[in-house]
């Protein structure tokens, strides 16, 4: 039995931002707008506590690994990488094995992606199998199952649709990196859905562009499970004639109201899925939602 702890969108930050000429001269003024004029930053204010408190109690229950979805900064300021790094224990030789992926807050403008900001801070979570060299994607087995990441977000300077691409060269070296991989389950982790909790393509406004392409490319390579953050609601959906897998989006784990996380129990291509929820009272999390999946296995990829 494999246990693995999956949370994503914390939005961690800090009272100093370290602003610089150039960054008032780009989208992270607008977000900065939103932060502290249209309610984000109340939606956040208790996101260091209660990741925290997360972090405390996965240490203490000593999962197999962790994954991690994405969006560990609101604004992808160098000290709230900082931060986030420090508070989620990053590289510490007590976190287990971890597997990470960047959100579009930590892509926030198209600077923030080529410093290579995210992949510092969180470089010991980076750890894998990869294609030529190339940052993405790459895999990681912990237990039996492949951890398989996947980028898709890539900001444009000024545009303020959260829109993303997988790009159809990450797509082709997806398919080269699973060709290296051996048998076992194949979870795939990106920070953007294929789908919203209705089961339909997100908006155009939000959406995973080459969604189409990436669903392609997820049947082809034998992807047993998708998983992710992005939408701060979580929801599971179970495969369909279109889509052969299950798809698990975790939510926000630190968002007041929506905080949760899952923890996932897999025997061989069994899951059961078991949602914790903060719960502001106990100062504690409480079991919310629990469900079992069947993942999809290289014979039914295969069929």
């Amino acid at each position: 039995m494999l246990t693995l702890l999956h949370f994503s969108d914390v939005h961690l930050t800090v009272p100093r931002l370290g602003w610089r000429k150039r960054d008032w001269f780009s989208k992270k003024v607008l977000g900065w707008m939103n932060i502290k004029m249209l309610g984000r930053g109340r939606r956040f204010k208790h996101a260091h506590r209660v990741a925290t408190e997360m972090i405390a109690q996965a240490l203490q229950a000593r999962y197999d690994g962790w994954l991690f979805t994405g969006d560990a900064t609101k604004l992808g300021f160098g000290p709230e990488f900082e931060r986030a790094a420090k508070v989620l224990h990053v590289g510490e030789p007590t976190t287990p094995p971890v597997v990470t992926v960047p959100g579009n807050h930590d892509y926030y403008t198209s600077g923030d992606a080529k410093s290579g900001k995210f992949e510092q801070a969180f470089s010991p979570w980076l750890e894998g199998i990869r294609v030529d060299g190339h940052r993405y994607p790459f895999a990681r087995k912990i237990g039996h199952v492949w951890i398989i990441v996947l980028n898709t977000s890539n900001p444009r300077r000024w545009n303020v649709a959260a829109t993303a691409t997988a790009g159809e060269a990450q797509l082709e070296r997806l398919t080269a990196l699973c060709q290296q991989l051996d048998a076992g389950p194949r979870i795939l982790a990106t920070h953007y859905p294929l789908r919203d909790a209705s089961g339909r393509v997100e908006v155009r406004s939000h959406r995973l562009i080459d969604h189409e392409a990436c669903l392609n490319a997820a049947i082809k390579n034998g992807i047993s499970l998708w998983i992710h953050g992005h939408i701060h609601r979580p929801f599971v959906l179970e495969p369909t004639a279109d889509v052969p897998f299950p798809m698990i989006c975790v939510g926000s784990a630190t968002q007041t109201k929506r905080w949760s996380h899952n923890i996932y129990e897999i025997d061989g291509y069994q899951l059961r899925l078991t949602r914790r929820t903060w719960n502001p009272v106990s100062s504690d999390f409480d079991i919310s939602h629990v469900q079992q999946l069947t993942l999809r296995s290289e014979t039914e990829a295969a069929q």
